[in-house]
């Protein structure tokens, strides 16, 4: 049985832990308040934003003139995977989550004969990936010592994935992150952004609705060729933002129960630290005892 005073350390020890998972888990409940409202205010026109595009481009499927970045360039032979996790971690599984489905949807791709790299956005997927893909990062970008993720870093990510797209590294680009949905869960989701989305019919948006006929000026070509980058940045910024709540959310979660486990082992230790004392005096009282019997 362990001595007295390395009872005594473990339980300090187990305390100290548990007054740093409790206050992890405060400041992540007042973080995930700020973080849950961007998300829910961003989503609707990131939403309204993809269905107006999937609704253009399969109007314009088949069409020789079409964007590329809307219809894609006719092959499928390389796909980008952007991974999105977070740049911390101590939440639980949300990170391994996002890089599980990465490497499951790359065995996919290769076992149909299609070339596969990844963009890792954020610190945990690359620190993840890198471990048994590593040939296959072909990018990386972080949000180190950022208080604030912006819609300028998305658009950075946007017209990178762009320029990558038009140099002919990659034919279709994917999206990878966790859906915030409520604290206690997040759903690991797969954007297409390069081509764009196909319209799907399902009851709240029936296919007959998602044709439209738009009038623009000065021309098509011009229009998007600005709002298709645009419409890029759009949705990795509302990933983003799903990403940034959802992590909160998990780290909460997860430092709620830690604080609880620190809780349940304290009392085990101290349980222990009692029994053990308690054979202590008693040993001692037997000592003291036969010792002034022999006298």
């Amino acid at each position: 049985m362990p001595s007295l005073k390395t009872l005594r350390n473990r339980i300090n020890s187990v305390k100290s832990t548990q007054k740093i998972t409790s206050a992890m888990k405060m400041v992540a409940a007042a973080k995930l308040r700020r973080a849950q409202a961007q998300a829910e205010a961003a989503r609707p026109y990131a939403v309204r934003m993809g269905e107006m595009l999937s609704a253009l481009a399969a109007s314009e499927a088949g069409n020789p003139n079409a964007n590329p970045l809307l219809v894609g360039n006719g092959r499928a032979r390389t796909h980008l995977l952007v991974a999105v996790t977070a740049d911390r971690g101590l939440a639980g599984a949300f990170n391994g989550n996002i890089a599980k489905a990465v490497r499951a949807e790359v065995a996919a791709l290769e076992a149909q004969g299609k070339v596969v790299k990844i963009f890792a956005l954020g610190r945990k997927g690359n620190d993840s990936l890198r471990r048994d893909l590593k040939s296959q990062i072909s990018g990386t970008k972080n949000f180190v010592g950022k208080k604030v993720i912006g819609f300028a870093e998305a658009e950075a990510v946007a017209e990178e994935l762009v320029r990558g797209f038009k140099a002919g590294e990659y034919d279709v680009v994917s999206m990878v992150f966790n859906r915030f949905h409520n604290v206690m869960l997040q759903r690991v989701t797969e954007q297409p952004l390069i081509p764009a989305a196909k319209p799907t019919a399902n009851d709240n948006a029936p296919t007959e609705t998602m044709e439209h006929n738009y009038e623009v000026e000065p021309d098509d070509g011009t229009l998007l060729d600005r709002l298709l980058p645009r419409n890029l940045a759009v949705q990795i910024y509302s990933a983003l933002l799903e990403n940034s709540a959802g992590f909160y959310a998990s780290q909460m979660t997860a430092m709620d129960s830690a604080t609880r486990n620190a809780g349940d082992m304290i009392k085990r230790l101290s349980l222990s630290y009692n029994r053990a004392r308690q054979a202590n005096i008693t040993k001692e009282l037997i000592e003291i005892i036969s010792g002034a019997e022999a006298v």
